[in-house]
């Protein structure tokens, strides 16, 4: 089973994301937890608060535009962490900006996705994606079954 994080803030993105893999989050070997801002996100990632304890996802869609924290901290905040930096990020977002997309990689995004505004478009890329990563991807969860947990605790660019 893939455990995907959803960072989205708009509802209808998030119910539309969770349609296109499957109907329900557990469905198709796929559970999708959704957080609506920044803020939150990393909370769960530091398994912070409510979320102490709980398994870090295998696979993150982070949008940019988000409440309290944007995506663009979000994500700087991911890569610079070496318990989150291995988990794959993919930028998924509204935005054709090409500052946003140059930006986003120069913060080590995975990839950079711009959602569709045709609905099966829309489904067919959230589907491409989540089924790349989860069928022809090796992830780091899979080699250490948690991937805030890889090097069985050593992190080799920590001083």
């Amino acid at each position: 089973m893939i455990h995907i994080l959803l960072v989205e803030d708009n509802p209808a993105d998030a119910f539309l994301t969770q349609e296109a893999l499957g109907q329900e989050p557990f469905s198709n070997g796929k559970k999708v937890t959704v957080v609506m801002d920044g803020q939150e996100a990393l909370a769960f990632l530091r398994r912070e608060g409510q979320y102490a304890g709980v398994r870090r996802p295998d696979l993150i869609l982070l949008d940019l535009n988000l409440p309290k924290t944007d995506g663009r901290t979000v994500l700087a905040e991911i890569k610079h962490d070496p318990r989150l930096k291995h988990i794959p990020v993919v930028v998924f977002t509204s935005s054709a900006d090409p500052h946003d997309v140059l930006q986003s990689y120069a913060l080590y995004a995975n990839c950079y996705v711009i959602k569709p505004l045709d609905l099966d478009n829309f489904f067919q890329v959230v589907r491409n994606v989540v089924n790349f990563w989860a069928l022809t991807a090796s992830l780091p969860s899979r080699v250490s079954g948690d991937p805030g947990d890889l090097y069985g605790g050593f992190y080799p660019d920590e001083t």
